[in-house]
């Protein structure tokens, strides 16, 4: 069973609730997510695109957009390689978009996941060489291509990194890192050293957006409206998909984007929310990133994401339509596929000594490459520990890491990493290729060095504010519209009550797996709650707790005796009929 913690950071909650017309429930909450300044409150409650950072903030942006706008007046070829992933589609099309409206000579390449892994690499090097690219533009990628990028600028190439991923480095034996800077043209990205950046966790969308913005006001052009606000939407889909926090800069450009996406000139975006039904919802993070995104993903991993790039590149409706189809097709079997991957996974872990290690490393070597990353989630999700999961590759081994908090992934890659022959990533994700002779120590060393403590696995939940039950109003739940999005780095609030009783149950949903129950406070007032979480567990927890018939008369609807919960929850409105009505989802229990 979790850990159960209040919140107790002070503040003046009453005086801020007045200064800026909220309830002091708001303003606490607020102070929770430690935005203290007055400044970050008033943009975090009000926040809008005029407080987006000046481009030109990024380190090299000066120098990256001279080089470009060098280059389309002079007419050279430009090749923009992104990478397989969301991030990398979104920001390859943002940057193709862009140097097209501005006249630029550019064509896109996206590795292929299998036949060319992640990045840079010689093959695409060479290529662009003779086919006459004079120059190329990383986007999601290059940060880590030191070699790749020697190579070209040796055939007398232009290289543009634009990236946000960490800076590889080498640690001397005093612990002093030394960082890896490729020697391109221009590097931008917020992770390198001496970037002033005041945000440095935007994603590669976002860089490139960023980008785009400088170059219009590098040649003296106005950005048109429309086209500004496709690429927003495009970084903030991407923002979204690489699971960046929801913080700051992103926080404001999400909230920005799902107001608009829905309107999107794009005809690609519209046709994919079109097939996932999802044209009239209220669009938020879960649509994006557990809808629309896995659609994408899927043509990188089982296909090719040339199609998705294809879909936003096209100009005819239908043909968006029937791309966005198969796309959705496509996604379908991915599930199918990652289920059965996640079940031999797991059994992997029961039945052996994975069990006791600290950080998981699990070899499913028929498994396809480029589910690794989705099942180790799923592997972490479930276990909570830090999970690497391996796949046999035409050559080597390929894998994919997904982590906790409490462990930096790539720092921790980065102490052993005379076993790779490719890796990178950050703090909680990374990707890897080595020889297979070489797993049992890559799993040893990560054993060996972590200093993960079992304190780092416990599950704890952190409680906003203890408020009883009869606190809630709609007027209530449409003020905590005010904290959306939310999505990592900036969670749901999390409310509490002791000692609710349940009074009367029901099983819903073709699974049977959602809970609906009538429940009371200490007063005696009615409210209806429902559960989507693990059903299971919950009632071995009532059972062990009062009784089998206990459990089964609460379903029954009979006057058995009422048994009590204390439980976290959220507060929600239910349409139904055109009757609404006040719903408490429950998402902990003790």
């Amino acid at each position: 069973m979790a850990k159960w913690f209040v919140a107790a950071k002070k503040a003046d909650f009453d005086g801020i609730g007045k200064e800026f017309g909220i309830s002091p429930i708001l303003a606490r909450i607020i102070r929770n997510r430690d935005i203290i300044e007055t400044e970050d409150i008033r943009k975090y409650l009000f926040g809008s695109v005029e407080d987006f950072y000046d481009s030109f903030l990024l380190k090299d942006m000066e120098k990256a957009v001279a080089i470009i706008r060098q280059k389309i007046v002079e007419g050279a070829a430009i090749r923009i390689i992104g990478d397989y992933d969301v991030d990398g589609i979104c920001a390859t099309y943002i940057l193709l978009k862009g140097l097209k409206e501005l006249g630029g000579k550019a064509d896109t390449v996206i590795p292929h996941r299998m036949k060319d892994g992640y990045g840079l690499n010689d093959n695409l090097i060479a290529e662009a060489y003779e086919a006459g690219i004079d120059t190329i533009i990383t986007c999601d990628n290059g940060i880590a291509a030191a070699p790749q990028i020697a190579a070209a600028k040796a055939r007398g190439m232009t290289i543009i990194v634009t990236d946000h991923h960490e800076v590889p480095f080498e640690e001397t034996e005093e612990g002093e890192r030394v960082y890896q800077l490729p020697e391109a043209d221009a590097v931008v990205d917020p992770k390198q050293e001496g970037c002033g950046y005041p945000y440095k966790q935007i994603c590669g969308g976002v860089v490139a957006v960023k980008v785009i913005e400088a170059l219009f006001t590098k040649m003296n052009r106005s950005m048109p409206a429309v086209l500004q606000e496709e690429l927003r939407c495009f970084g903030a889909f991407a923002t979204v998909c690489d699971v960046m926090e929801l913080k700051d800069e992103n926080r404001i450009l999400v909230k920005h984007a799902l107001e608009r996406m829905r309107e999107t000139t794009n005809l690609g975006l519209r046709a994919l929310i079109e097939v996932n039904g999802i044209q009239d919802k209220h669009l938020s993070p879960y649509h994006i990133g557990f809808v629309l995104g896995p659609c994408l993903n899927a043509t990188g991993r089982l296909d090719t994401a040339q199609r998705a790039l294809a879909l936003f590149n096209a100009r005819d409706y239908k043909e968006a339509v029937t791309i966005a189809a198969d796309l959705k097709s496509l996604n379908e079997s991915r599930k199918e596929m990652t289920l059965k991957g996640l079940e031999e996974a797991i059994a992997m872990v029961e039945s052996g000594a994975e069990k006791d290690h600290k950080v998981l490393v699990l070899y499913l070597p028929d498994c396809h490459e480029s589910l690794a990353g989705i099942i180790a989630g799923r592997i972490r999700e479930r276990y909570g520990k830090p999970t690497f999961v391996l796949t046999k590759g035409e050559d080597e081994i390929k894998g994919s890491g997904r982590s906790i908090e409490a462990y930096h992934m790539y720092d921790e890659m980065c102490k052993c990493k005379e076993l790779f022959s490719k890796y990178g990533g950050h703090k909680l994700a990374a990707g890897l290729s080595m020889k297979e002779e070489n797993i049992e120590e890559f799993r040893r060393k990560l054993n060996e060095n972590t200093s993960l403590t079992e304190a780092d696995f416990e599950e704890t939940v952190h409680i906003d504010v203890p408020m009883p039950l009869s606190y809630v109003s709609k007027d209530f739940i449409r003020e905590l519209d005010k904290l959306e999005p939310f999505g990592m780095g900036n969670i749901k609030p999390v409310f509490a009550q002791k000692d609710i009783r349940l009074l009367k149950g029901n099983i819903l949903g073709k699974n049977k797996n959602v809970g609906k129950y009538t429940i009371a406070d200490g007063e005696g007032r009615r409210f209806e709650m429902i559960y989507f979480g693990d059903l299971e567990a919950f009632h071995i927890f009532l059972t062990n707790r009062y009784s089998k018939e206990q459990v089964e008369d609460l379903y029954a609807g009979g006057p058995g005796t009422p048994m009590e919960v204390s439980i976290t929850y959220y507060p929600g409105i239910n349409s139904y009929m055109g009757q609404e009505s006040i719903q408490i989802v429950m998402q902990n229990y003790c």
